[in-house]
């Protein structure tokens, strides 16, 4: 019997989904803003599930396969910070202190892994969809985000359901999946079982709630200076001056600017649907998650966008679903727990390997190949 953890870092709440041989156990739901500046709320929430064999950590961009106790004590922040956050200490501090929505799940993070390194707890990271072998190195050049390592996960989970529902092998699963979180959007494209291709919340065609998705070249030289904080803003969030994204979709009612601006997000989601289907063809599915596509008004942009697609119009568009047991966690903590569940070579072991997950290398920096990348200033621990 293998028990493992898994904790999704939300930008909205930190999911924490127990699993034991494949059936969810217990599940827990924190605000990320009350945890960055309490995380014995986290560290609490999880001794509570004890017995674990295994905790998969919050992962961020995404690396190889790595367990916390492989990374020295002297260089763990730093290597945290670089590796998974892809920003610095200082970075995340100034954006805390100035009311930054997503810094606050960044030193939520940070403070929280710190303090499992400490109380050498069993915890893994996992890598994201850009460390995988099954995406085509050509795919990867000057990539970072295709797809960070909750957006790993749910695609995992998201093949182990189509497998159970439509009864078929892992070998013939098919779909596109949109995951409309608070903060990014990604779209996943899998085939034959396998993730082949991806936008990740910072490479998708449009704006996200808070991210405003892939950025104008000429857009970055004229701005020129640019922080961490400006990767959460510039989305649907800060040009409707709406702090949810409930608030946005009751909002488009009666303001028809907010829901242009929804009309621009679910555009940017149909133009990475479809460019998908270039690698991996007409899927069986279009399935989406997230909290977003569990607002009528979005969800139902969405469907009818998909339905009116002349390529994927007859296709079957479904939500991802849920692991026996879970009821209140978000798709991707329990994805987060199936990942650990088949590394720790539990129930979902086989999934794991057909996906070949454990077969990830390097981390999401390895593929930038700009002359302005200085990647001598990087954390080094092997």
């Amino acid at each position: 019997m293998v028990r493992v953890v898994g904790i999704d870092p939300g930008t909205k709440t930190m999911d924490l989904c127990l699993l034991e041989d494949g059936v969810v156990k217990s599940e827990v739901v924190l605000e990320s803003s009350e945890v960055a500046f309490k995380p014995e709320l986290l560290v609490k929430a999880v001794e509570k599930l004890s017995p674990y064999d295994l905790i998969v950590g919050p992962s961020g961009y995404g690396v190889e396969v790595t367990y916390i106790d492989e990374i020295p004590d002297d260089v763990f922040e730093d290597w945290y910070y670089t590796y998974i956050l892809l920003t610095t200490k200082e970075e995340i501090e100034r954006g805390v202190a100035e009311g930054d929505v997503g810094s606050y799940i960044y030193y939520a993070m940070a403070k929280t892994m710190i303090e499992f390194k400490k109380r050498r707890l069993p915890v893994v990271f996992i890598p994201g969809i850009i460390n995988l072998p099954t995406v085509q190195g050509f795919k990867k050049l000057n990539k970072i985000d295709l797809g960070t390592a909750d957006k790993l996960a749910v695609a995992v989970l998201a093949t182990h359901l189509q497998a159970e529902r439509l009864r078929i092998p892992y070998g013939e699963v098919s779909f596109i999946l949109s995951e409309l979180g608070f903060g990014y959007n990604a779209v996943v494209g899998v085939s034959k079982g396998l993730i082949m291709d991806a936008f990740g919340g910072t490479t998708m065609p449009g704006p996200g709630f808070l991210s405003m998705g892939c950025a104008d070249l000429e857009l970055v030289q004229l701005v020129r200076n640019w922080s961490k904080t400006d990767v959460f803003t510039g989305g649907l969030s800060y040009v409707s001056g709406c702090r949810t994204p409930e608030e946005l979709a009751e909002c488009s009612t009666t303001r028809p600017e907010c829901l242009e601006l929804l009309n621009a997000m679910v555009d940017g989601i149909m133009k990475a649907v479809h460019a998908l289907t270039y690698s991996v063809g007409v899927p069986k599915e279009v399935l989406y998650s997230g909290r977003l596509s569990r607002i009528n008004l979005i969800r139902n942009l969405l469907i009818s966008s998909i339905k009116d697609s002349a390529v994927l119009g007859s296709v079957r568009v479904a939500p991802v679903g849920s692991l026996p047991g879970a009821k209140i966690t978000k798709e991707t903590a329990q994805g987060y727990a199936l990942v650990g569940d088949g590394v720790a070579g539990g129930f979902f072991r086989g999934l794991i390997n057909h996906m070949r997950v454990a077969e990830a290398k390097g981390s999401a920096l390895d593929y930038v190949k700009h002359p302005k990348f200085d990647k001598r200033k990087l954390v080094r621990f092997k």
